[in-house]
């Protein structure tokens, strides 16, 4: 496997996209210039962490009741659209006290070690890296995908027409992001070694500036991100190459030292079942969904948008997280394979006094 850096490539932030750039190392990322200047920027704004309820140890039984006064501090790359759409905002027992403006793995992990964030979605893959970079959290809520959510996207005036055309060439590789694992699981299952292409190191976000400069071959996003990028490159030969691997696992999670504040432990108990709802209610509601997130926060066009959210996977609250981890594992034994982290037991990342939380949150057809 060749592996390699790119610290010459243009920072452009694609369209859409409301996340930092963040720069990436093999073996520890986040310990990057770029990154410790996040992180100090995120510890900054947010001030030491104020603790608001009694400390709770990782083994005692779940608070009952949310503390007024209760603060949390939640990503949201919308602030928190669908709940005041929907109307669950009223059913808050606590405060959102910021609806934090991130979405990437290592932001994610950086605002956490900044105690400027209390809870954040992501894919699986960020818990691991964070695992492996020594930082404490733990996953508190799993929904689970049918349907792939990511795809490939080529340079433009590549040859790339299928995952089997990707010996011998750069690809586009973010080890702590989703985008990475979905590469390697993709790799795996054409049969195609390490050792037959080029991994350069990016975050996700500059993988457009890099296929535009031809210093990737391809990459790995979402449609949404990718949409804008095709309809500028296609004519030059940029196309899109679906792939049947599905990035299985979503995940809320939290710091360690936040779940052992009861007031916010039962804080985000109400945020997970909420959120849950939140989904569903996304999910019904397509239409004025697709105009007021997609239309109007994103500025993209309504067909675009329509496209995008018909494509959305119907949401997956399962009531045990044993298949859940089961791929969480697969995933990080593929990583450790790679070299890219050590192997461990990814038991010690989920917090399961939390399973179930969500699913009895929605009816029964969004739990299997």
């Amino acid at each position: 496997m060749t592996f390699r850096n790119e610290p010459g490539l243009i920072h452009r932030r694609p369209p859409f996209l409301h996340r930092a750039t963040v720069g990436l190392d093999r073996r520890a990322f986040l310990g990057t210039a770029a990154g410790a200047a996040a992180m100090a920027g995120l510890a900054a704004c947010a001030g030491p962490a104020k603790k608001q309820g009694q400390t709770l140890k990782a083994d005692a039984a779940l608070p009952t009741s949310v503390p007024a006064g209760t603060e949390l501090n939640i990503m949201s790359r919308d602030k928190g659209l669908a709940y005041r759409l929907s109307g669950l905002d009223k059913k808050f027992d606590f405060k959102v006290a910021n609806w934090v403006n991130l979405h990437a793995g290592p932001d994610i992990i950086n605002a956490f070690r900044a105690k400027s964030l209390d809870v954040a979605s992501n894919a699986g893959i960020p818990a691991i890296q964070a695992h492996y970079q020594g930082d404490q959290a733990k996953i508190v809520s799993i929904s689970q995908s049918r349907t792939p959510s990511y795809v490939f996207i080529t340079a433009p005036h590549t040859d790339i027409r299928s995952v089997d055309d990707f010996r011998g060439k750069k690809l586009g590789f973010s080890q702590g992001q989703a985008q990475g694992v979905v590469l390697l699981r993709a790799l795996k299952e054409a049969g195609i070694s390490l050792k037959d292409v080029t991994l350069v190191n990016l975050a996700a976000t500059q993988y457009f500036a890099a296929l535009e400069a031809g210093q990737i071959d391809a990459g790995v996003e979402g449609l949404l991100d990718a949409t804008p990028y095709i309809d500028k490159w296609s004519s030059e030969g940029a196309r899109i190459i679906k792939t049947d691997v599905v990035d299985f696992i979503g995940i809320l999670w939290s710091p360690a030292e936040v779940l052992q504040d009861s007031a916010k432990v039962a804080a985000i108990e109400q945020y997970i079942q909420l959120n849950a709802q939140a989904a569903v209610w996304t999910y019904t509601h397509p239409a004025e969904w697709t105009e007021q997130e997609y239309v109007k926060f994103n500025s993209i066009p309504e067909k675009q948008a329509k496209e995008i959210v018909a494509q959305t996977d119907k949401p997956w609250y399962p009531e045990k997280w044993d298949a859940a981890i089961k791929w969480e594992q697969g995933t990080a034994d593929l990583l450790a394979d790679g070299g890219f982290v050590k192997k461990f037991d990814v038991d010690v990342l989920f917090d399961r006094r939390f399973e179930g939380l969500a699913a009895d949150a929605v009816p029964a057809t969004y739990r299997t």
